[in-house]
């Protein structure tokens, strides 16, 4: 069965080139038009990727994002946005909600692609079986990486797929500095120039769940002009 992609945009010439080279790809291709169209679409459909606009006639994508996030049976969901917006704090605010990645309009609709298929490999892997359980251990921070599952301090914590990732890449590698190519490849399947910001937003938002302090952060330290590393001084 073909990979099935949802793709949310009112812009109809968008949509249609969309469509057209995920279906030069591979992908069944589903649309739609508005936020409510896709929010039906989402749960019935089940698609294995979202591509969503900000701008949307009635929800917009930030609610979208939001709504998904907020139910067990969509959060899994990887979600790409489209904005032609370019202010940084449109895109920090979607990143934040639980976005997995997005692309400013115009975009290059073959590098959209490539991050379509970075996204679900990734997911793919996630996804598969291992021999024995694997759990990671650092200080209070706990990870089950076939339950798909955190505790902070025997508390349960919800992560977005690619927080759950980043922190893997961490707790498999205590006290090696990542750089941050190594992290968007890990936590995104792909790392591109300018995507250094979308990284920060993500590590922002993971500190803000395992810290005791964000402000003064125990476990994932900034290596400056390289890029992070966990520590166990949240012991």
């Amino acid at each position: 069965m073909p990979q099935r992609v949802l793709v949310v945009d009112d812009d109809n010439s968008i949509v249609r080139v969309v469509r057209g080279y995920l279906e030069q790809s591979g992908f069944q291709v589903l649309t739609a038009r508005d936020g409510e169209t896709a929010l039906h679409m989402l749960r019935v459909e089940r698609p294995d990727l979202v591509i969503l606009d900000l701008m949307l006639p009635d929800r917009d994508g930030w609610e979208l994002t939001r709504i998904v996030r907020a139910d067990r049976t969509l959060a899994a969901t990887p979600i790409i946005m489209l904005t032609a917006r370019v202010e940084d704090a449109d895109k920090i605010v979607g990143l934040e909600l639980g976005a997995d990645d997005y692309m400013t309009k115009p975009f290059n609709a073959r590098e959209l692609v490539a991050r379509v298929k970075a996204l679900l490999r990734r997911t793919r892997l996630d996804q598969l079986p291992t021999a024995a359980p694997s759990v990671l251990v650092t200080g209070g921070l706990r990870l089950d990486l076939d339950q798909h599952t955190l505790t902070v301090d025997g508390s349960p914590v919800e992560l977005t797929r690619t927080e759950f990732n980043l922190l893997e890449a961490f707790m498999e590698n205590p006290g090696y500095t990542l750089t941050r190519d190594d992290l968007l490849e890990k936590a995104m399947g792909y790392a591109y120039e300018g995507m250094g910001r979308a990284l920060d937003t993500h590590i922002r938002n993971l500190r803000r769940k395992i810290e005791p302090n964000p402000d003064e952060p125990a476990y994932i330290q900034t290596v400056y002009g390289v890029g992070y590393r966990l520590t166990g001084a949240g012991t």
